[in-house]
């Protein structure tokens, strides 16, 4: 994989603020209950963050005391980020799902790359950022 600088389009200090100090309800796309996942952590460090997370998984089990949802599009009120764990050939359609429910962002994890995407998202008017992780964010902040 062809490393990046900090300065890269889809690493943009302003858009990992905007949706770590702007943006308070998280969909998490991947969330189960098994806490050996990253997701799993990666939900209960948004919490500790004054975060609601929002599980969307296709059992839509409750996950960290939050009710789950199969899809993005049952979710019954606004979602800010829409947090993805999948593989980047199947993330892109998560981010069109996020710009069609009406979401400020979406967080590509780390290792998640989809440029079309990006572009896609972006044009839609939503911030998104790719290949990083809120807890390196938080770290990154000294938090």
């Amino acid at each position: 994989m062809a490393q990046h600088s900090d300065t890269a389009p889809h690493l943009d200090p302003a858009a990992i603020d905007f949706m770590l100090d702007q943006c308070d309800t998280w969909a998490i796309v991947g969330l189960s209950n098994d806490p050996t996942r990253t997701a799993y952590r990666i939900a209960e460090l948004l919490q500790q963050h004054g975060k609601r997370i929002v599980p969307v998984h296709p059992k839509a089990e409750t996950v960290l005391g939050e009710q789950g949802y199969a899809t993005l599009a049952e979710i019954p009120f606004g979602v800010d980020v829409v947090d993805v764990f999948r593989r980047s050939e199947a993330a892109g359609e998560f981010a069109d799902q996020a710009v069609q429910i009406g979401a400020k962002g979406v967080w590509f994890q780390l290792g998640v790359v989809d440029e079309e995407a990006f572009t896609r998202t972006s044009a839609a008017g939503l911030s998104m950022v790719m290949d990083t992780c809120p807890a390196i964010q938080y770290r990154n902040r000294g938090r």
